[in-house]
C-alpha cells in the first residue's frame, strides 16, 4: 500500500513526485517507457519561458530536472506496462504481475502526437518522415518535403525546413491556415512555400525511403501524387487516457475534467499536465498543478 501513485514521469508527474516526497508521503511513480522526461524528450526548440530557467532543448531542461531527483526519497519503475486501473479502488494492475495499491492516484500520462491513419505512416519512421524541423532540417536539407498540417506548429516546422529545401508544401484539410497570424503572413511571402487547403495526404508512397505522398483536393477529380523525399506531421495531439476514460468524466476530445485543485470525479484521484489542460500545456502549468495535487493529498492524509 502506497499513500500515492502516479502515472507518468513528464514534468507534471515528476513535480508531483518531488512535493510528495518533499511532504513525507510514500510515493511511487510509474513510466511505461523505459526513459523519463515525456514529452520534454521531443522538445527540440529552447526552452526559454520557464521562470528562472533556460534550456536549449527538453533533454537538457529535463537534465536540470534530473538533479533535483537523483537527492529525492521515491520509488520510480520505468519500463511500467500498465494493464488496468480501477480509479475508485485505487488498484493498479502491471503485466508483470504486480498488484499496486495506494490511497490517491495521480494521473500524469500526458499526450501523443495524433495520427493520420494512412498507408505509409508507420513503415516509413526513420526512413523519410520527420520528427522535428528543429532536430532533423539539416538532413533533409536540399530535399523537397511536405508537412501536413495547419496550426501553429505545422507551420513553425515549415517554416524552419524552408530556410534549407527548395520546395516545402504544407497540406492543410480546412480551408485556411490556422496558424497564428505572424506564421501564415511569413508562408505567403516565402517562394519555397506552398500552402494546399481543403486538401489531404491519403498515402505515403516509396520503397525504401520516402519517394512522393498522395494528395487529394476538394476540387480535383482524382488523387495525384507529389514527389517529395520527407513527409513531417503535425495534426495536433490527444490525451492519454485511453486506459481509464470510461471511469471518469472527460470533455469531448477525451481530456480529464477537473476542479481547481486538479481532482477529478472521483474522490483522491488526480489528473494533472496536458491530459487535463488543453488551452494551455505548458511546462510551467504541469509543474504547477503537480505541486498543488501532492499539496492536496498531503492535507487530506495530514501529512502537509
Amino acid at each position: 500500500m502506497h499513500d500515492v501513485i502516479i502515472l507518468g514521469a513528464g514534468p507534471a508527474g515528476l513535480s508531483a513526485a518531488l512535493w510528495c516526497d518533499q511532504l513525507g508521503l510514500d510515493t511511487l511513480v510509474l513510466e511505461k517507457n523505459v526513459e523519463i522526461g515525456g514529452q520534454l524528450l521531443s522538445v527540440y526548440n529552447p526552452i526559454d519561458n520557464y521562470p528562472g530557467l533556460r534550456a536549449a532543448t527538453g533533454r537538457e531542461f529535463l537534465g536540470h530536472l534530473s538533479e533535483r531527483l537523483d537527492k529525492a526519497d521515491f520509488d520510480l519503475w520505468t519500463g511500467a506496462d500498465i494493464i488496468s486501473v480501477n480509479l475508485k479502488a485505487k488498484q493498479i494492475s502491471l503485466s508483470s504481475g504486480e498488484e499496486l495499491q495506494s490511497i490517491a492516484l495521480i494521473l500524469a500520462t500526458g499526450v501523443r502526437r495524433r495520427q493520420l491513419g494512412i498507408p505509409g505512416e508507420k513503415e516509413f519512421v526513420g526512413h523519410g518522415l520527420i520528427e522535428s524541423a528543429m532536430r532533423d532540417r539539416d538532413s533533409f536539407a536540399e530535399k523537397d518535403v511536405c508537412v501536413i498540417g495547419g496550426g501553429d506548429a505545422a507551420v513553425e516546422n515549415a517554416l524552419l525546413l524552408a530556410e534549407v529545401c527548395p520546395t516545402v508544401t504544407v497540406v492543410h484539410r480546412g480551408k485556411s491556415l490556422q496558424a497564428r497570424r505572424d506564421f501564415a503572413e511569413q508562408i505567403r511571402t516565402n517562394h519555397r512555400l506552398t500552402v494546399f487547403t481543403e486538401s489531404t495526404v491519403t498515402r505515403i508512397i516509396g520503397k525504401e525511403e520516402v519517394e512522393a505522398v498522395e494528395i487529394v483536393r476538394k476540387e480535383a477529380l482524382k488523387p495525384f501524387q507529389m514527389a517529395v523525399q520527407g513527409v513531417l506531421i503535425r495534426i495536433g495531439v490527444e490525451p492519454n487516457t485511453d486506459l481509464f476514460r470510461q471511469q471518469l468524466k472527460v470533455d469531448e476530445h477525451g481530456y480529464a475534467l477537473v476542479n481547481s485543485e486538479h481532482e477529478t470525479d472521483i474522490p483522491n484521484v488526480f489528473a494533472i499536465g496536458d491530459i487535463s489542460n488543453p488551452r494551455a500545456p505548458t511546462i510551467s502549468g504541469a509543474v504547477g498543478a503537480g505541486a498543488t495535487a501532492a499539496k492536496v493529498v498531503a492535507a487530506r492524509l495530514n501529512r502537509g
